[in-house]
């Protein structure tokens, strides 16, 4: 795991980029073979290609997201406006994971979907409703583990919890065509 250290500290945003680019677009293949019980991708090799590129980009964004949003929590708590406890262990990545999941996932999501309607040369937010609702019972719980970790690994376990969400929302949305 120490090349993965080395690479994560030397190269942040690429690291994020890749990361986010493989596994994203990998659960966005997993969530369209258990919705339609074929395997197969989801768009054509070049749209996906543009959705990888997507995916690219959004790990960069969250990678600056989640800086900023530690940062956001040290201030709140410099500030008096959290309490000192949430400095520190299981506190502290919920409250990170709270911080980020109110105030940078929304705007993270809907970034996401512009970003697809682009590739795919649509203007569709159906399901952006339900989307935001996995901030509250996807995004919240499986963030604070993320930052529960050490920082080395919370980008690429963030990229594998779109693996985890591609397969439960390919078990739960009604089967397509």
């Amino acid at each position: 795991m120490n090349w993965y250290i080395s690479w994560v500290t030397d190269q942040p945003l690429i690291s994020a980029a890749i990361q986010f680019a493989i596994l994203g677009t990998f659960g966005e293949i997993i969530s369209h073979t258990l919705r339609t019980k074929r395997l197969g991708l989801p768009n054509t090799a070049l749209e996906m290609l543009g959705k990888m590129a997507g995916w690219a980009l959004l790990g960069i964004v969250i990678k600056y997201g989640f800086t900023m949003m530690k940062g956001a929590v040290m201030a709140l708590i410099e500030h008096g406006l959290l309490p000192g406890i949430c400095a520190d262990g299981l506190c502290w990545a919920f409250s990170v994971s709270v911080v980020t999941n109110v105030f940078f996932g929304p705007q993270m999501m809907y970034f996401h979907r512009v970003e697809d309607n682009l590739i795919l040369r649509r203007w569709d937010f159906t399901g952006i409703e339900t989307a935001l609702k996995t901030l509250i019972w996807f995004w919240i719980p499986a963030h604070t583990v993320t930052f529960a970790l050490p920082k080395e690994y919370q980008i690429g376990l963030a990229a594998l919890w779109s693996v985890a969400l591609g397969i439960i929302l390919g078990l739960s949305i009604k089967a397509t065509k």
